[in-house]
């Protein structure tokens, strides 16, 4: 910018003559008579002209000369306001201050018009056709406003102070394979507005501060392979809108905060191979919108992401290997499934091996722990019973020496038949009840068939048990007492049921097989059968009845402290 020095030594703008700029032409010398009347905004039909026309071209040096003033020229009040015109070389209004409105709308710029440094109130270029417009560090009292502008070169606003928002609804930006909106560093009062924009090349918001939001719904953002949307470091008070969207290349918010929603209802994001959405370490307060139909194609990262509420639909989940969720953090769902056969669903879509991972606990953790505050115990239980046992098997693939691998992976098939890896812990019981039952009728069998005897050596060697084994027809020369004893079997009566109907064995202990089997099979338990009763293998059915009471004496003492691990926790994984 041309500039020269006044006596108090300040850099003070060169403004020349308006008698430089004679002769006028016609739609000069028309701006020129009426613009200090405020009611001029229009050359011809006011509509943007295609060509250039001698009726409607105006130099850009004569409209810097009518902005800042010359010769006693003052601007209107209501600032500079042209519609129609087509300009001429460049506008430089670079490091001015202009306490007016500048309002060139439906204009088509020969040359990008410079504003860098520069001090305004409002700037209107609706509808206008630029090659590029330079703003960095631009400071404006009220809204830089691009609505529906075709602009095909980069768009720079670096460091700029808006006062308002900027506003750029239905702007086309085509700077393909390059920036075409760089704003790194805005600040605003308002948002930045984008709804229905079409840009062909990366969008640059990083590190932008915003009082309101970053609206962008129905925009169409396009650079195939790149990041097109970068918004690392924005902090924004209102939403990331992005309903309807649709968005070729990496959309990439990496540490950002909104104090609204993120908003990709019926969006399109693609970047197949991958990013499509890096929400990276960003805070979110209020939900994430993910439904009706929206599509992500790439993969979705919300790593570390904390997030107030999550709002989706099963058929917008990204696909299998495309989710990342490590880290992150949210407090409920209020819209899509909320079960743990949907949620698990949604969490095996991740795929840490392809993130050189072997697997994420916190993504279970961090589910059953909302489901269980939504009241969904149960549905919370399974999804970190399915944790616990990706995560064993995780633990098992790290084992290099194959004999651990293989004991790993008995106790952990134990642990999981048996207490769902110490989160049902009340399973044990149900499996202790089994075998009880199991034992009854094993030894009700047993007893039935005379496989069970006295556990007395007194009541084995006396003569109402011997001479039972023997039927009356039969006799036995007893060495004790120098006597053949007759037998008092009856026929057909085998020992036990003999032994049972002597006088003698009215005092012994009744044999319960319900009670007997509880004896067995629990080892702090005292209940006394076992003290009066045994297996008899020495008759039909007695080895087969010895060997299942070694086994379920064993089971019992398993079961048993397999429970008290259970409820204290300690085969949990932490």
């Amino acid at each position: 910018m041309n500039q020269t020095a006044s006596q108090s030594g300040s850099a003070v703008p060169v403004v020349p003559s308006l008698a430089q700029f004679h002769p006028l032409s016609a739609a000069e010398a028309k701006v020129v008579a009426h613009l200090q009347l405020g009611d001029f905004d229009r050359l011809g039909d006011g509509l943007r002209p295609e060509r250039e026309d001698p009726e409607r071209t105006v130099r850009a040096d004569l409209l810097r000369c009518l902005i800042l003033g010359s010769d006693g020229y003052r601007l209107h009040e209501k600032g500079l306001r042209l519609s129609g015109a087509w300009i001429t070389g460049i506008l430089d209004l670079e490091g001015c201050r202009i306490p007016r409105d500048i309002g060139l709308k439906d204009c088509h710029f020969e040359a990008s018009p410079v504003l860098r440094s520069a001090i305004i109130d409002n700037l209107f270029l609706d509808g206008s056709a630029l090659p590029g417009f330079q703003a960095d560090r631009l400071e404006a009292r009220g809204c830089l406003s691009l609505r529906g502008a075709i602009v095909t070169g980069e768009i720079r606003l670096p460091g700029a102070r808006i006062g308002g928002s900027v506003e750029a609804d239905g702007v086309s930006i085509a700077s393909p394979g390059g920036i075409a909106l760089d704003a790194d560093g805005l600040e605003t009062r308002g948002g930045v507005l984008l709804r229905g924009a079409d840009v062909r090349g990366a969008i640059n918001l990083s590190a932008v501060r915003l009082g309101g939001d970053v609206n962008a719904v129905g925009a169409r953002f396009e650079r195939p392979g790149e990041v097109v949307f970068n918004g690392d470091a924005i902090v924004a008070a209102g939403d990331l809108a992005l309903r309807g969207a649709t968005i070729i290349g990496e959309t990439r918010l990496l540490g950002a905060r909104f104090g609204g929603d993120v908003d990709c209802t019926s969006a399109s994001l693609s970047q197949p191979g991958g990013y499509a959405l890096r929400l990276n370490r960003t805070t979110i307060d209020g939900a994430f919108f993910l439904r009706q139909n929206a599509t992500v194609e790439g993969a979705l990262d919300l790593t570390a992401t904390t997030i107030g509420a999550i709002d989706d639909e099963q058929t917008s989940w990204p696909k299998t290997g495309d989710l990342l969720l490590n880290r992150c953090q949210y407090g409920a769902f209020i819209g899509g499934p909320a079960d743990a056969e949907s949620r698990l669903d949604w969490l095996s879509r991740q795929t840490p091996d392809r993130w050189k991972a072997d697997f994420w606990p916190q993504p279970y953790e961090q589910l059953s722990m909302v489901l269980r505050e939504m009241g969904h115990d149960e549905d919370a239980r399974a999804v970190l019973i399915t944790k616990e046992r990706l995560q064993r098997r995780a633990r098992r693939a790290r084992a290099k020496n194959p004999i651990l691998r293989a004991f790993l992976g008995v106790v952990d098939a134990v642990l999981a038949v048996t207490l769902r890896y110490g989160r049902q812990p009340l399973l044990a019981l149900v499996w202790l009840m089994l075998f009880w039952a199991i034992g009854t009728g094993v030894f009700a069998i047993a007893y039935r068939s005379g496989a069970m005897k006295p556990n007395s050596p007194v009541v084995l060697r006396s003569p109402e048990w011997t001479m039972c084994d023997l039927q009356r027809t039969q006799s036995r020369f007893m060495p004790s007492s120098g006597q053949d004893l007759t037998g008092r079997a009856e026929v057909g009566e085998n020992q036990l049921t003999c032994f049972r109907n002597q006088p003698e064995a009215a005092s012994y202990p009744e044999f319960s097989a319900l009670m007997y089997s509880l004896d067995v099979l629990l080892p702090v338990a005292s209940i006394g059968q076992k003290d009066y009763w045994r297996p008899d293998s020495m008759k039909p059915n007695g080895t087969f009845t010895l060997k299942y009471y070694f086994f379920q004496s064993v089971i019992g003492w398993a079961l048993s402290l397999l429970a008290v691990a259970g409820f204290s926790g300690l085969v949990k994984s932490q």
